[in-house]
């Protein structure tokens, strides 16, 4: 496995992250929420939005997009063929790393999960005859 998450893992266009938040189920953990849709891709792929209404030091806000990165990385083998969108939201306080870590942890184990349903972004499979 790399040691960095490479391009083809991440959301990239604004019509990607479009498409996860109309069609993407919602997952709520402290201080975060977790997009998900199914893809075609066969892999997953991570999006981020980590608002400077959220975490307003510049600081904080890339150590939660770091920390984010490596726990998807890591996870990124045992989650099924969907994207995945990470929201911070606005809080009292920043997401400290012993925080930050078993939240990631819940959210990825939630929607690995086999009783979790993925919505699909186009059209349901056809039954097979």
């Amino acid at each position: 496995m790399s040691a960095r998450l490479l391009r083809r893992a991440r959301l990239l266009k604004p019509a990607e992250f479009k498409a996860a938040f109309a069609q993407g189920r919602r997952l709520h953990e402290s201080g975060l929420t977790l997009v998900v849709v199914a893809n075609e891709l066969g892999h997953p792929r991570l999006g981020m939005a980590v608002p400077k209404k959220a975490v307003a030091l510049a600081v904080e806000r890339n150590r939660i997009k770091r920390q984010i990165r490596e726990s998807f990385r890591i996870r990124q083998t045992e989650l099924p063929a969907a994207d995945f969108v990470v929201l911070v939201k606005p809080g009292k306080r920043a997401l400290s790393t012993p925080l930050l870590r078993p939240s990631l942890e819940r959210m990825w184990t939630r929607a690995s999960a086999p009783s979790a349903r993925l919505s699909s972004p186009s059209r349901e499979a056809a039954p097979s005859s």
